[in-house]
C-alpha cells in the first residue's frame, strides 16, 4: 500500500475517533446521532477507508465505555458495512449498508445493555444512521467525488 493511502487511512481513523469523542453525549446509547458515521461512505471513493473505519470505531468504542461487546461488535459491524459499501460503491446499496447493518446488528446488543425492545432500537438506530448519512454523508461524498 502506498504512503498516501496509509496516511489517508490513518486520517480517516483519527477523524472518526475525534468526531465521536468530541460529540460523546450524542454518539453513544440507544438514541444517538453519531456524526462520524458520515465517514462510513468513504469506501465508495477510498478503499483504504474500510480498515480505517474498523480501527476508528474500535478506538472510539474503547473510549465510549459500553464494554467489550460494543468494542468488538461495533467494529465488526462497521467492517462488514464498509466492505459492502466499497463493493457496491456505484449503487444505492453503498448508502444503505451502514444504515441497515447498524440498525439490525448494533441493536442486537444495545437492547440487552439498555433494556429497550429490539425493534424499537432498530428504528432508533436506523433513523439516526439514515439522518447522518443523508445530512452529512451524502453531501460529503458528492463533494469528494467532484474534487477527487
Amino acid at each position: 500500500m502506498e504512503t498516501k493511502k496509509i496516511a489517508r487511512g490513518a486520517a480517516i481513523a483519527a477523524l472518526y475517533v475525534i468526531i465521536t469523542y468530541l460529540l460523546t453525549p450524542i454518539s453513544f446509547g440507544p438514541v444517538q446521532f453519531r456524526a462520524a458515521e458520515a465517514l462510513t461512505l468513504l469506501p465508495m471513493i477510498f478503499p483504504e477507508a474500510v480498515p480505517a473505519l474498523f480501527l476508528g470505531v474500535l478506538l472510539a468504542n474503547i473510549l465510549g465505555g459500553l464494554g467489550i461487546v460494543d468494542i468488538v461488535g461495533g467494529s465488526l459491524v462497521t467492517l462488514i458495512a464498509a466492505y459492502i459499501t466499497y463493493k457496491f460503491k456505484n449503487s444505492i446499496t453503498a448508502y444503505l449498508s451502514p444504515i441497515i447493518f447498524n440498525a439490525f446488528l448494533i441493536s442486537l446488543y444495545l437492547y440487552k445493555i439498555y433494556g429497550i425492545p429490539y425493534w424499537l432500537n432498530v428504528i432508533q438506530i436506523g433513523l439516526s444512521e439514515a439522518a447522518v448519512i443523508a445530512i452529512l454523508g451524502y453531501p460529503m461524498i458528492k463533494f469528494l467525488k467532484k474534487h477527487f
